[in-house]
């Protein structure tokens, strides 16, 4: 694995040891920044399942201001650290041990406002996937904000959350992307 473009290019990237996490395979994470971006102008990113990193590190690398990375994996949490140094990205980004849930609520208390949020649960646990209906409820993302998803071709998601909608759904083997963004005119102050 590596960074595939942007500031970082070309910069290996470790993966997380033992089989607990899976990560976004290159060829997909090329496929990802070209349907979301390819470059971002700042922003904020959260990596809410984040694994060794790799899709909020390469969002850094391609213009995003800051990354917070949020795993509860000991392990996957020491990775990120290793990578972020490796890639000099440790004064863009906060790393965060805590599950989601948890995370969610301290995103909440800062009120801070995500641009781009990736979300890539382990396969097993599905249920995971309604934790974008809280940070629409709540309030934390932009209005231009885009979800991205990664899931089994199984799984079934929403056309919706809130007011975004599933805009766009690529097939990878046995891996969806799944893109949610706010229809026009649909923006809420």
């Amino acid at each position: 694995m590596r960074v595939i473009s942007g500031e970082q290019k070309g910069l290996p990237l470790k993966a997380v040891p033992g089989a607990g996490t899976r990560p976004t395979t290159d060829k997909v994470k090329e496929s990802i920044f070209n349907m979301i971006g390819p470059y971002f102008e700042g922003g904020l990113a959260v990596d809410l399942f984040a694994g060794s990193g790799g899709l909020g590190i390469e969002s850094l690398s391609r213009g995003i201001d800051t990354c917070i990375f949020i795993e509860k994996d000991p392990r996957a949490i020491q990775t990120i650290h290793e990578n972020l140094k490796k890639c000099k990205l440790d004064n863009r980004s906060e790393v965060y041990k805590a599950d989601a849930t948890r995370a969610i609520k301290a995103l909440e208390k800062r009120q801070v406002r995500v641009d781009l949020l990736f979300l890539d649960p382990p396969y097993q646990k599905v249920g995971y996937y309604e934790l974008i209906e809280q940070f629409v409820e709540k309030n934390l993302l932009t209005d231009d904000a885009i979800i991205l998803c990664e899931h089994e071709k199984g799984v079934d998601l929403p056309n919706t959350y809130g007011s975004f909608t599933l805009t766009r759904q690529e097939l990878y083997g046995s891996t969806i992307i799944s893109i949610y963004r706010q229809e026009e005119g649909e923006h809420h102050d």
